[in-house]
């Protein structure tokens, strides 16, 4: 039996059919149009779901079920939207709205929780039954799995590790909170780290970019800039000090980092491991988790709504 899975996010609606071994067998994208009226996006998320279906050789009635991963705070008992702000949504029902359409079940989480959820069943940790996924883009956003499932806490809100504090007082978060981990460890945080030591240091590569990234910061410091390098040894340590609570408190067979900065590898994760387990609980005798990169992609969230 195939499961259809929806990744639903403020620019692109994707979609994808997958078989009882979670591989992928179609997928289909239209854009996600976000500040519209709820019941237009929902219909095009059913028009999407049609196209991967069509592309598939397949109909609804061949499949058990329908997932989906959106952004913001989603209440997975309700099958409810709670508040997705980059859509503007406000208490949606997508699942009693896509069961209007379809006749399928249907389920709901974040999106993050979805990611979690697919590398246990189709990626790095699969058959893992704890375990925790960060991922480093604009912010930092976490998927936490116990015992198999999802912790989604009360009315859906769990899992925001990018929100638990790393510095009292500390740079200001979009949340309206100082100090939180997703200002010192996201991708955002790591381009604001790169100006400001541009500014501090004339004579650094860091000045050559016009508009800093990310990415810049990487190649400045493989072009042997100084500053870079320190730039880059302060931001390991955030995002390992932030790694280092979640396995203080969950105590995970393994942690993976996606995002795009986990496209740096091991140049990433050998720092963070060396911090990690200098540092958790209890040292090298402590239970000390796997670090690894996230295996699933752009296709975690696809695979995760549909694994849900």
């Amino acid at each position: 039996m195939y499961r259809i899975g929806i990744d639903l996010g403020g620019t692109n609606i994707a979609v994808g059919v997958v078989d009882s071994g979670y591989h992928l067998i179609s997928e289909a994208s239209v854009p996600a149009g976000a500040g519209r009226p709820a019941e237009q996006v929902v219909a095009d998320m059913c028009r999407a779901v049609e196209l991967a279906l069509d592309k598939a050789g397949l109909t609804a009635r061949d499949c058990a079920s329908i997932g989906v991963g959106a952004p913001g705070t989603c209440d997975p008992q309700r099958g409810v939207v709670v508040c997705a702000y980059n859509l503007g949504w406000f208490d949606v029902p997508v699942c009693r709205m896509l069961t209007e359409h379809f006749g399928l079940p249907a389920r709901l989480s974040n999106d993050a929780n979805c990611a979690a959820l697919a590398e246990t069943v189709a990626g790095a940790a699969v058959g893992c039954r704890n375990m925790v996924l960060i991922t480093l883009g604009t912010g930092v956003g976490g998927g936490i799995i116990v015992d198999g499932q999802i912790v989604s806490g009360l009315g859906g809100a769990g899992g925001e590790v990018g929100h638990s504090l790393l510095v009292l007082d500390g740079q200001p978060c979009t949340c309206g909170r100082s100090g939180c981990w997703e200002a010192y460890a996201s991708a955002t945080a790591l381009i604001r780290q790169g100006k400001e030591a541009a500014a501090s240091h004339p004579d650094s590569l860091l000045n050559r970019y016009p508009a800093l990234t990310g990415r810049d910061v990487f190649d400045a410091a493989d072009d042997g800039d100084a500053a870079a390098k320190a730039v880059l040894d302060r931001y390991y340590d955030y995002v390992a000090a932030g790694i280092t609570n979640l396995v203080n408190i969950l105590s995970p067979e393994m942690v993976l980092i996606g995002g795009g900065i986990s496209r740096q590898g091991e140049r990433l994760l050998a720092p963070v491991r060396r911090y990690v387990e200098k540092n958790c609980f209890g040292g090298k005798d402590g239970a000390i988790p796997i670090i690894a990169a996230a295996r699933l992609g752009n296709d975690a969230g696809i695979i995760g709504a549909a694994a849900l």
